[in-house]
This record gives C-alpha cells, sequence and structure tokens, in this order.
C-alpha cells in the first residue's frame, strides 16, 4: 500500500546554517530549517506555528519562542514498509534519510502573507469521502505490483453516498493499467472503467490514483527508471477517455519518495500539460510532493517549491491542488492502531498559512487511524481544523474501505451487519457539513 514518512532530523542540520529565501518559511514551532533570510528580506513571525521571509527591512531571525520545538513535532528517521494484501498489511521497520532541498519560490500572489485569517464562510471543506482499495492490493513502495489485485466491491459507493460523502479515490497500479511501459491501456482497464462508472453513477466526484511512489519496478520516473513520456503516455490515455466526465479528478501519483523534487517537479508538468492538451481541461489535477505526500514535510522537503511552479498550459494553475497525506499514530505510518496526534501544530496549521499565503488549496486525499477512541478524538480535532481553514483545504478522504478485511488495523470497510465502523461513524461522518 504505502510507506509513511517524516524527515529525518539528521538532514536537517546543515540546512539551519543555510538562507532561506524570500517567502519562505524562516521559524515556527516545530520547524528545524533555515532561519535567515535571503538579503532584502526579514523574517516576520506572523504567529507562534509560522514565520515567513517577506521583502524589505534587513535579514533577521524570527523569536525564540517562534521556533522552540515541541513533542507535536515528528522528525523521525523510521521508515515503515507497507505492503498491502487483501485482509493484511506486511510491515518492514528499517532507517532512511532524506535531504531537504529547497528552491527559490515565485513571486507573492494577491493573498496578503501578513494576514492569515481564514477567508469569512471557512466553516467545512467541500469534499469528503473514502478510499475505496483493492486494485492496488499487491503493490509496494518500490513501485513493484505483482498483479494480485483484489476489485472493490461496487455497492460501498453507495454505501458511502448514504453516509453523506461526496468523493471517492481508487487506487489501482500502473503495471494493471499498461502492463508494458508505453503501453496502450489494457490489462484490467475494463474491470476499472466499470468500478469508476460505478462511482460516477452514485454522483460522487471519483479520483483515479496511480499507486506507484513515482517509481515502476523500482526505477524512479524521469530519475533512471521509467522516462517522462512513458508517465506522459499513460496519463494522456487516461485524460483522453475521460475528458468528458467532469466528476472525474486525476491523482498523478501515489506517495513519492526520495526522488529529486525538482526534476519530480519538471515530470509533474509535463502530465499537467499532456492532461490539458489531451481535453481533460476543467477537472481537477493532484499534485504530489516528497516524502510519501507528507503534509507536515510539504514546505520543508522543497515540494511546495517545485510543484508551486507547475501551470496549466495557459499559463494558469485553476485546478491544480496540491495533494498531501498525514496519519495519526505515534511515526506517521498508519500501521498503528492507536492515534496520538491531531496533525495540528506539525502539518496543518503552518500548511494552512503558506496556502493562503499564495492563494492555492490543497486536498488530504490519505488519513486514517484505527477504531479506537484515541483516534476518534484525535481526527475529530484534525477534521475540525481542516473544517476551519476550508478556504485552503478542499476536503479529506479516509484510508481505507474497498477490500479491505475486518482484521486490517485502519480498515473503514462496513461492518457485515451493514454499520459503519467507529472512526467513520464517530469522526469522518459528523465533520463533514457542507
Amino acid at each position: 500500500m504505502h510507506l509513511k514518512s517524516t524527515l529525518a532530523a539528521a538532514s536537517l542540520v546543515g540546512a539551519a546554517a543555510a538562507q532561506q529565501q524570500v517567502w519562505g518559511q524562516c521559524g515556527g514551532i516545530g520547524y528545524t530549517g533555515p532561519t535567515t533570510c535571503a538579503a532584502g528580506s526579514y523574517c516576520s513571525v506572523l504567529n507562534p506555528y509560522y514565520s515567513q521571509c517577506l521583502p524589505g527591512g534587513t535579514t533577521t531571525t524570527p523569536s525564540t519562542t517562534a521556533s522552540r520545538t515541541t513533542t507535536r513535532s515528528t522528525t523521525l528517521s523510521t521508515t515503515t514498509i507497507r505492503t498491502t494484501t487483501p485482509q493484511s498489511t506486511t510491515r518492514i521497520s528499517t532507517t532512511t534519510t532524506t535531504k531537504s532541498t529547497t528552491a527559490s519560490t515565485t513571486a507573492a500572489t494577491a493573498i496578503s502573507c501578513s494576514s492569515n485569517t481564514p477567508a469569512a464562510g471557512a466553516g467545512s471543506v467541500k469534499y469528503a469521502g473514502i478510499n475505496i482499495a483493492g486494485f492496488d492490493f499487491g503493490c509496494t513502495t518500490d513501485g513493484t505490483c505483482n498483479g494480485r489485485v483484489s476489485a472493490p466491491p461496487t455497492q460501498q459507493f453507495q454505501h458511502f453516498r448514504s453516509d453523506g460523502f461526496n468523493t471517492f479515490r481508487v487506487p489501482i497500479g500502473w503495471q494493471s493499467l499498461t502492463p508494458t511501459l508505453g503501453g496502450s491501456l489494457s490489462g484490467l482497464i475494463g474491470q476499472y472503467d466499470s468500478t469508476l462508472q460505478q462511482c460516477l453513477q452514485s454522483g460522487a466526484y471519483c479520483i483515479i490514483d496511480i499507486h506507484n511512489y513515482a517509481r515502476w519496478n523500482g526505477g524512479i520516473v524521469g530519475q533512471g527508471g521509467p522516462t517522462d513520456d512513458q508517465l506522459v503516455s499513460l496519463w494522456t490515455q487516461l485524460a483522453q477517455k475521460y475528458a468528458n466526465q467532469q466528476k472525474v479528478w486525476f491523482g498523478i501519483m501515489n506517495e513519492p519518495h526520495d526522488v529529486n523534487i525538482q526534476t519530480w517537479g519538471a515530470t509533474v508538468q509535463k502530465v499537467v500539460t499532456a492532461i490539458r492538451n489531451a481535453g481533460a481541461t476543467s477537472q481537477n489535477i493532484l499534485l504530489p510532493g516528497n516524502n510519501y505526500a507528507s503534509a507536515g514535510a510539504f514546505i520543508s522537503s522543497g515540494s511546495a517549491d517545485a510543484l508551486i511552479q507547475v501551470k496549466n498550459p495557459d499559463g494558469s494553475t485553476t485546478g491544480l491542488i496540491f495533494d498531501v497525506h498525514k496519519y495519526l499514530d505515534s511515526d506517521n505510518s498508519g500501521t498503528h492502531v492507536e492515534c496520538v496526534t491531531d496533525n495540528i501544530d506539525s502539518a496543518f496549521r503552518p500548511l494552512s498559512y503558506w496556502l493562503r499565503c499564495k492563494g492555492r488549496q490543497a486536498i488530504l486525499s490519505e488519513t486514517g487511524g484505527g477504531n479506537v477512541q484515541s483516534c476518534v478524538t484525535y481526527m475529530n480535532q484534525q477534521l475540525a481544523f481542516l473544517n476551519q481553514n476550508s478556504d485552503v483545504y478542499l476536503g479529506y478522504i479516509g484510508w481505507g474501505a474497498g477490500s479491505f478485511g475486518p482484521t486490517y488495523e485502519l480498515t473503514e470497510t462496513p461492518n457485515s451487519d451493514g454499520s459503519d465502523t467507529l472512526l467513520v461513524k464517530q469522526a469522518l461522518i459528523p465533520q463533514f457539513h457542507p
């Protein structure tokens, strides 16, 4: 399924001595990156959680109050590999160090960076739903997919629609759609399309998610593995097929990790251009960053700087939504039943400031926890924050239902009696009131 990782603390030591570019983050609770701004800019403390380099003045550093680290800051070096099977997941703990990269950002938008009050009317996200998994089973974090899929039960679309949800993400392995790199759609495209049609018939928005971690059998897309053109070929065909389906969204790639982020940004640009040129001119396209799309690392990893440069062929950013993930367990791996954090201070608050400053939006396309009270409590807090900042957060999608059985730690598959699991019933449903 997926591997969750946070930035290794060791990788950030060198960054502290560097200078942050204009508009970049320079301080805040939990922040460990550069605290000195480039010449011609100064570090402005917007609130205890986010300081930013703004034009003018002289180079300064944020106050110690704004830059202290709290227990909510998660800079772990543990990586947990989760290999999906129809009824369970296999976990292998390893260690990894991910280098944080930064790049110059674009000029300020019309949104004022000095004002980070949610827009009037912010009170509920617009989209919410469930990941309907199964076609992705057998895919691991090195981009290998063994084809041992378990097509999800399509009646779940209507079940969750009756709960009030309006968005579903349907993951599938790249190899299941084009068994040969650069080849034509074949393999499971017929079965997958049938599932998507059931999703659309429910009246929901349906997200195509290529669940390959920016890889194919171990090789990174555009970085020694598959070429950009081969990924572009896949998305050109999918965009042509669903160009007239306004409720189909395109999730370019699930959880890229350990990629050169600037190179990956250029790959994403090629895919966006291809999708639009194929006739899908108005649907949302979800742009994923490095570090397994972690919301907490979106800025510090350089993903924000790289992906904000991606544009539609006409130069606009309409429909280009940043794609982020965040789990609530002790190491952000999504492998533990218990939850320990609401992710607000360590991820969603600072990211909301950046998004508002840039006039952009993100969607939390994966989040989840066990069916226990700790997860109910923390998930409600997390989703309530997204609702309060719905001017920049479009919505949330829980992980996961579909073909997961009752023994899976994070199952959201309805119970045998047709009732919803605890987390869905007591957190995901009540927090969605568009």
